[in-house]
């Protein structure tokens, strides 16, 4: 669903070490992923299967997952997010934390995922260093059969975050967690009474979409830019090719979305291709080590 105007042979712009893809071309990334889907056989399949360490399960298929983007899209128009803003996404591996990605990109917002097993300093780095207005986060999250406290650590963080306005938190393993009024949400409360209605906008095809950082192992994380269109045709071409991936297969990508793996090939990639993509959240080993199988 991208379009332009322009001749193919001036659509790509190519200044080393960058490149433009599609230059003058407008698309919406979310909209690529599970708008276009709909009003085919695809919506009624499974487009996400999640399975939480505890056993828990749930699946969403790409028509409830177009009403959970759409909700949350609204909700974040209602927190004052808009196009160019940033928000940081440090969450389990869980539904959400792939609605908060395409919510942000249909809104026009640069996401930034922090892999959850992140300390609250690193958390504050690379909020700081972006600039992000919002936080999405979740109480908690299991692994190796405790919880990790994720809104804890966020608490910690924002101390220091002068630019976040709200943290949204979604109620994931039910620890006691402490919430600031006027700035924390809880997520199951701001999307009750949420339209499932939401109309994606077209952004530019370098438009940003994500900043994702380096790990900081050898110094400061450095923030690394992705745009829009190039990025999406990479993904999609190589979970398409690459993995030779059909829409009729059920995926799964074993990696954390706070890594550029997990983007790639747990959300944009997959999703785009209009596959089934599995999400579990716990630890490889946990409780024993033939848990994968």
């Amino acid at each position: 669903l991208l379009k332009w105007r322009k001749p193919w042979k001036k659509t790509l712009e190519w200044k080393e070490p960058h490149a433009k893809w599609f230059v003058g071309g407008k698309l919406n990334v979310c909209e690529n992923c599970v708008d276009r889907h709909l009003g085919t056989p695809r919506e009624n399949k499974a487009a996400l299967v999640f399975e939480g360490e505890p056993g828990d399960q749930k699946t969403l298929t790409y028509k409830q997952l177009h009403v959970e983007v759409c909700k949350l899209a609204n909700v974040l128009e209602g927190l004052g997010l808009k196009q160019g803003d940033r928000v940081a996404i440090y969450m389990p591996m869980v539904c959400e934390a792939v609605v908060a990605m395409l919510a942000s990109a249909r809104i026009g917002a640069v996401h930034t995922v922090i892999f959850g097993g992140f300390s609250s300093e690193s958390i504050k780095d690379r909020v700081n260093d972006c600039g992000a207005k919002l936080v999405i986060t979740a109480d908690g999250g299991w692994r190796r059969g405790s919880i990790i406290d994720l809104k804890k650590n966020v608490n910690a963080a924002v101390k220091g975050c002068p630019s976040v306005e709200h943290v949204l938190v979604v109620k994931r393993a039910g620890n006691r967690v402490s919430m600031t009024s006027g700035r924390d949400v809880w997520w199951h409360e701001a999307m009750k009474d949420a339209s499932h209605k939401h109309e994606a906008k077209a952004f530019d095809s370098e438009a940003p979409l994500f900043v994702l950082y380096t790990s900081g192992s050898t110094g400061k994380p450095k923030g690394v830019l992705h745009t829009s269109a190039g990025y999406l045709l990479g993904t999609t071409i190589t979970s398409k090719y690459v993995f030779d991936l059909k829409e009729t297969d059920t995926y799964w990508c074993t990696a954390d979305i706070g890594w550029i793996t997990g983007h790639s090939y747990v959300t944009y990639g997959i999703l785009s291709n209009g596959a089934t993509n599995v999400i579990y959240e716990g630890a490889p080993n946990f409780p024993q080590v033939d848990r994968f199988w």
